[in-house]
């Protein structure tokens, strides 16, 4: 048993933080650099308790997902010293309550080494026998206001959490929420207490790196607050394969009841357990949780109180209704009070239950559920945010304000015009809040909103927030990157008007049309784009955090290279230059945006559905186009208008094979959507989203290789060769991991020599392009360069239909002038068609896929982002 040598009588100490070495050679910890057993671990804390000494001092922590951090951490709690966590990521915040404690011993990282930095021998401060830790409930703000957990609070929660979770001694729980976070040491702590080992990183489950690591550690668990849940569906977490994850824990805000469900569905199909929870940092960490086989009935419950603790319902003469009140929690982790200076770090207990503030309701069947708040602070993201506060931080930079805000943003009125003050008033707030850019509204006005009496009218302030106002003042994000400003952009650019926060790119029927446009707008306004903005929710679109958008302009990688492939094509058939090898990237870069836009998580007849209309977006404006110029002279055939010319026409024409890359990807499209019409397919692509891809390029080797004694290459369908390509495009969507990514670089570096005989410069042209699809989500750009690669992408389909008939009507005149023409009246041409084409899904009311959708599913537009492009760079080249 750990404990440091020769505690004075009467210490008191945390059981779980001294009984380390009870766990033995169990594996306690696994970081980047290692695994750390509990024999060890127990080793490391009693060394670092010895350091400490016997005499009771005040340690602040840094708070830190590190194994140094978590060795003194452990070492305070063993050995009696009161423990100040604060956050590691806010040097102000650390700095004011330094200023404000005056700790004993600083604890903190210097130039790669932990340092124990002792400000005295003997502690300058009367410390209470049960004070064990003290946390903030006000974010990132440094506010002296303190939460006083006693040993008592720590290991009961700890053994109540490890009790209703059933942590087993061979779970492994990655550290998904930061440590001073009073959820994310909860997580520790409980995890610790059962012999269970951690995780233990500071990456985002955004990043592809963090999954490779839980995967190889098989981890079993993570916590999330509801923002959290916001990036597991961007990083396509319904489709991840995680053998070993046994639960899901989410607390630190409420999570919308429908993404409750969803979750908790997600969870029974793949085996995996749901627990949504409710708690607070005056309860140590938790006080309630949803029993995971009532999370798809009543997933609007925060549920029943955790092993040892109570609720009751005080009456509120502001809510008669039955059963309602306000919501008072009993038990064992209730903090023993506030601390607002040091001289309160002398006292015991001066609270005996929480009163929480929130508003409930118990329901028939005993669950409790959060109706409303009583109290004036706002819980943004997990975060405990004083609005008084904020508006005193503000006033002492001269700016005059009223703030209130909700569950999900911080709302401000401050005096002010223009964008400038907005964006200074914006920085302030979320530097010293650690809130993101997205929770903060700022709304500037002329004069503060009063009531008749004189008082700020802070119902005024939160009317501000709302989408209808049309007041004077200035909208809350005067850049154009809040949600409501969103809203607004893919209203117009969808032409729709159902568009709501909660709304993405794809569920929208986003088309490969205004993809291109939309990603440019969107990376305008937000500087940034993640790789799968197309089917983020709006409300999780946000600049990057405490920043307005970025001046420096990037362009998503699968948009430059659409925009190069189709003037290197263009270019190379007027022999202007002689770059080859785009369309045939350009395959690769279909299966991409097929894997992105139609392999979603939609039902398997929508999914079908929409990829016909991709079907017919690549085919209908290319046989409109053939069948306008066949008339007009002999180079094309009834066979090019049936899109047959490479199946039917005749071998020796010379013109005939002009729209082979179309063709092919029909072709192509249409196997890959009667693959997904079979229930089978469809779970497996469900089931295996990286390797049916990764298997099917296998396959597609069989004939790219001509492993099947086909005829000449000449005398059959390009699609029947080329469609590994178009897999392996599909894997490298779907790849999540380096060591995926590396797989599919591999192969293309494998299977693409040789395909063009002695034209080795056109294979490494499509192997880089690849490569940079793979490895590079977003290039350097400019904003004029942006406007013309998104012109070049948008209409590259237009240019490659119409450029066969453009440019030999001025190339005898000048290559260069034919080249510029081309693109110009493709472009033009495009404008025209576009407007068009967004007719096409409600006049293809075909019956056949009525009968493939759900029945009472209601027909919405394609979100097919695929096909367009892909399609668009075509020809030769």
């Amino acid at each position: 048993m750990t404990a440091a040598p020769a505690l004075l009588p009467g210490t008191k100490t945390v059981p779980f933080a001294g009984a380390l070495a009870a766990h033995g050679d169990r594996t306690a910890v696994i970081a980047a650099d290692g695994t750390v057993t509990y024999r060890e671990l127990a080793a490391r804390v009693e060394a670092t308790a010895s350091r400490l000494g016997r005499e009771r001092r005040l340690v602040l922590v840094i708070g830190a997902n590190t194994v140094e951090a978590l060795v003194v951490h452990l070492a305070a709690l063993s050995a009696g010293h009161p423990v100040l966590l604060v956050p590691g990521d806010h040097p102000e915040a650390v700095q004011s309550l330094v200023d404000a404690y005056d700790p004993d011993v600083v604890a903190h990282p210097n130039g790669g080494q932990w340092v124990l930095d002792e400000r005295r021998p003997v502690s300058a401060h009367d410390l209470h026998p049960d004070l064990a830790l003290l946390l903030s409930t006000s974010g990132s703000t440094g506010s002296p206001k303190l939460v006083r957990l006693s040993h008592q609070n720590l290991q009961a929660n700890a053994e109540s959490i490890a009790d209703y979770l059933e942590i087993r001694d061979t779970d492994r729980a990655a550290t998904t929420l930061p440590m001073h976070y009073c959820y994310g040491l909860s997580v520790i702590h409980s995890h610790l207490l059962r012999g269970a080992a951690l995780i233990l990183t500071d990456l985002s489950v955004a990043d592809s790196c963090f999954w490779e690591l839980f995967r190889n550690a098989r981890g079993t668990t993570f916590a999330g607050v509801p923002y959290t849940f916001d990036l597991l569906d961007r990083v396509g977490f319904a489709a991840m394969d995680l053998p070993h994850l046994r639960y899901v824990t989410q607390a630190g805000g409420r999570l919308a009841p429908d993404r409750v469900r969803h979750y908790a569905t997600l969870g029974r199909a793949a085996g995996w357990r749901l627990f949504a929870m409710y708690g607070q940092t005056e309860a140590t960490a938790r006080m309630a949780y949803l029993p995971p086989d009532l999370a798809e009935t009543q997933p609007q419950a925060a549920g029943v109180a955790i092993p040892g603790g109570a609720f009751r319902l005080q009456p509120l003469p502001d809510w008669p209704e039955e059963n309602t009140g306000e919501l008072v929690y009993a038990g064992p982790n209730v903090m023993l009070g506030y601390a607002h200076a040091p001289a309160d770090l002398a006292l015991g207990r001066t609270v005996q239950e929480l009163h929480t503030g929130d508003i409930a309701r118990r329901t028939a069947e005993g669950m409790y559920e959060i109706v409303g708040r009583r109290s004036v602070f706002a819980k943004i993201l997990g975060l405990r945010i004083d609005p008084a506060q904020v508006e005193a931080m503000l006033a002492r930079h001269e700016v005059a304000s009223l703030c209130t805000g909700d569950d999900e943003a911080l709302v401000i009125a401050a005096i002010g015009t223009g964008a400038a003050d907005a964006r200074r008033i914006r920085n302030m707030v979320t530097s010293e809040c650690g809130l993101p850019a997205r929770a903060v509204r700022i709304h500037l006005v002329a004069d503060l909103p009063r009531l008749p009496t004189g008082k700020p009218d802070y119902r005024a302030v939160r009317e501000l927030a709302r989408p209808a106002d049309t007041g004077s003042s200035t909208p809350e994000h005067p850049i154009g990157s809040g949600p409501e400003d969103l809203c607004l952009l893919y209203a117009r650019i969808l032409d729709r008007t159902d568009v709501t926060p909660d709304s993405s790119f794809v569920s929208l029927g986003g088309d490969s049309l205004s993809y291109v446009e939309m990603s440019l707008h969107l990376e305008e306004r937000l500087g940034h784009l993640p790789t799968d903005w197309h089917a983020t929710p709006i409300r999780g679109l946000r600049p990057p955090e405490g920043e307005p958008p970025a001046r420096r302009r990037t362009v998503e990688t699968s948009v430059a290279l659409r925009a190069m492939a189709i003037f290197c094509i263009v270019g190379s058939h007027i022999h202007v230059f002689g770059i080859k090898g785009g369309a045939h990237l350009l395959l690769a870069i279909a299966g991409y945006n097929f894997a992105r836009f139609h392999l979603t998580t939609a039902e398997r007849g929508e999914r079908i559905r929409r990829a016909c209309l991709s079907i017919a977006r690549v085919a209908v404006p290319s046989m409109i186009w053939i069948g306008f110029v066949l008339p007009l002279n002999d180079d094309y055939t009834l066979a090019n208008l049936a899109l047959l010319d490479s199946a039917l026409g005749p071998e020796d024409s010379k013109t005939g094979m002009h729209f082979w890359f179309i063709e092919a990807l029909v072709y192509i499209l249409v196997v890959a959507v009667a693959l997904l019409v079979l229930p089978l397919a469809d779970r497996a692509e469900r089931r295996f989203p990286y390797g049916l891809p990764l298997t099917l390029s296998g396959l597609g080797l069989l004939t790219r290789y001509d492993l099947l004694g086909l005829p000449d290459r000449a005398q059959i369908p390009d699609a029947v060769t080329v469609f590994w390509l178009f897999a392996l495009g599909w894997a490298a969507a779907k790849a999540r991991t380096k060591a995926q990514r590396i797989v599919v670089t591999a192969a293309a570096l494998a299977t693409v020599p040789g395909f063009f005989p002695g034209d080795p410069g056109r294979e490494a042209i499509i192997i880089a392009t690849f490569a940079l699809l793979v490895w590079v989500p977003s290039l350097p750009s400019r904003e004029r360069v942006n406007q013309v690669a998104g012109l070049l992408a948008t209409s590259s389909l237009y240019i490659y239909l119409t450029h066969w008939q453009i440019f030999p009507l001025i190339e005898g005149f000048s290559r260069h002038l034919a080249f510029l023409a081309s693109l110009i009246f493709g472009i033009a041409y495009g404008a025209t068609a576009n407007h068009l084409m967004r007719a096409l899904p409600s006049l293809l009311a075909l019956g056949a896929l009525r009968r493939l959708t759900r029945p009472g599913l209601r027909a919405r537009r394609s979100s097919d982002a695929l096909e367009y492009p892909a399609a668009s760079a075509t020809g030769g080249g």
